[in-house]
């Protein structure tokens, strides 16, 4: 898999995170404690980063999340989110919903705090004023199925050219980047003077009109999306249901860069759900909140982990790890031991040891747990490493460039590691020389492959990693053998039909605190 290069610069990233570390907002959300809401008891969330992205299962709680950050104001109705139905929803009785807040308006020094309780069949809350818009799914919904649109459905439809307005300059800039298309000659039309009900018309580039009909759902959301934003006034609350509906995953990416741009410039906040690994991609690790079962987890968690979680996969064991390079390296093992059933094993990484290790103490004390999981952690990881816990560690300290500079001092290997590398094996001397100068002069291990990549004409970085990893394995077969019968008990072989680490063997949950 390519490295996933964003738009928005590091640097913004830490600007963000760091403004919200000191609390230097006119209006912010910074934590929701959900006392009872649902299935959610005692789970607090806090909004460490101005964008952030809410996922889990169907039904695990993303959108009571959501619902819960936007009854903190006034601007939303409770009942938007959370609707009681007569006497078919005594569930709601005692709900409960904590919040630490800023606004500058209440409170000029410190943040402080507002509830939200549901009691008597009715909310009680001390909501504070901010201006909020929730964008729900029913904005991708087409044009031609929208019933206040039928008006314009018709070809005598003619409004008055003072109802018809250009696109604004910051509107057209935003969705040019998000679709990667020209928008400079589409409009906004007024269908009705109070503007309740609007169409957008497009132009091609040969001149050709067409109104929003024609349009696909995903961009007609996109303008009207980002037509909202853009007048919001600062420190507003954005809050979207399933960010990538209708989007491809390219737009996706790019509208979360938006909502990351459109903080830094308006101050704005921004709370979405998604079902997309492409909509986590450029946010840090701290905006990401899982809602699973009950619980509520913080970190860099892909979509595909949330199915093994959940045993929504037909697998035999997960393996959750601290980044995606331990997991390619997890996998090179696995693959390089023919016994192994490598198709029944899922390698999940979790950007971060400690969101790994909860993870993995989260699932193998779910009941519904289907098969069982371990945690193999970076060998300078913090956190221990426990048998009983089935928490690992792989050799060296940092994984990059352990792997890096054993190969260079397995010589007996040089040879195929250039061959690997798509170099002559006549060439390995040089091959190993200039791996050596890449090693000396490199101040991150992180960026070694990547650097050697570029430095043997620009090669996919994945091969030069795959490269190095079946070198290792090669010549360390008593390293990858050390690590891989610890768990030995829990790895599926060909031809088992159930997985080896039974029920009974998980048995003894491990004991932890609680996140």
């Amino acid at each position: 898999m390519a490295t996933f290069k964003s738009q928005i610069r590091q640097s913004t990233i830490n600007t963000l995170r760091e403004k919200v570390a000191r609390k230097q907002y006119g209006k912010y959300l910074l934590k929701v404690n959900l006392v009872h809401v649902r299935g959610l008891r005692e789970q607090t969330v806090n909004f460490d980063f101005p964008v952030t992205a809410l996922i889990g299962p169907n039904g695990g709680g993303k959108t009571t999340i959501l619902g819960a950050a936007a009854t903190a104001y006034s601007a939303i109705k409770p009942r938007q989110f959370f609707t009681k139905s007569g006497r078919f929803d005594d569930s709601m009785a005692n709900w409960k919903m904590e919040y630490e807040l800023i606004d500058r308006a209440v409170n000029q020094n410190d943040t402080f705090r507002r509830t939200a309780a549901f009691h008597s069949s009715k909310w009680s809350r001390d909501a504070v004023e901010r201006p909020t818009i929730t964008l729900g799914v029913a904005r991708t919904v087409p044009a031609s199925e929208r019933r206040e649109m039928q008006r314009c459905a018709s070809g005598s439809f003619e409004p008055d050219v003072s109802l018809v307005e250009s696109i604004q300059a910051p509107v057209v800039d935003a969705v040019e980047k998000i679709l990667g298309k020209n928008i400079s000659r589409y409009s906004h039309v007024r269908v009705d003077r109070n503007g309740r009900v609007s169409l957008l018309t497009g132009q091609t580039d040969g001149g050709v009109g067409y109104s929003e009909f024609h349009f696909g759902a995903g961009e007609s959301s996109i303008i009207r999306m980002v037509m909202q934003i853009e007048a919001m006034q600062q420190n507003s609350l954005v809050l979207i249901e399933e960010i990538e509906n209708g989007l491809h995953p390219v737009a996706t990416v790019r509208l979360v860069e938006y909502l990351i741009e459109a903080a830094q410039r308006k101050n704005i906040q921004a709370i979405f759900t998604t079902h997309s690994n492409d909509a986590l991609l450029p946010l840090p690790a701290e905006a990401i909140w899982a809602s699973i079962n009950g619980r509520v987890f913080q970190g860099k968690l892909d979509i595909g982990s949330l199915r093994a979680i959940t045993g929504q996969i037909d697998a035999r064991l997960a393996i959750f790890c601290e980044d995606e390079f331990a997991a390619a390296w997890i996998r090179a093992m696995l693959r390089s031991r023919r016994s192994i059933a490598v198709d029944a094993i899922e390698v999940h990484p979790m950007a971060g040891d400690g969101t790994a290790v909860k993870i993995n103490r989260h699932h193998n004390q779910s009941p519904a747990r289907r098969f069982p999981s371990i945690c193999i952690l970076d060998g300078d990881s913090r956190q221990n490493e426990s048998a009983e816990d089935h928490v690992y560690r792989l050799p060296g300290a940092s994984p990059e460039a352990y792997v890096f500079d054993r190969c260079i001092e397995a010589t007996a290997e040089h040879g195929r590691l250039a061959v690997r590398l798509n170099q002559p094996f006549a060439e390995a001397a040089n091959v190993v020389q200039l791996l050596q100068q890449t090693r000396m002069a490199n101040r991150d291990a992180h960026l070694l492959f990547s650097i050697v990549a570029e430095r043997l004409g620009f090669m996919p970085v994945d091969v030069v990693r795959e490269a190095f990893f079946a070198t290792w394995n090669d010549a360390y077969q008593d390293e990858r053998d050390a690590l891989l019968n610890k768990f030995a008990a829990f790895l599926p072989s060909e031809g088992d039909e159930i997985a080896i680490g039974t029920p009974s063997a998980m048995a003894s949950s491990p004991s932890g605190d609680s996140i």
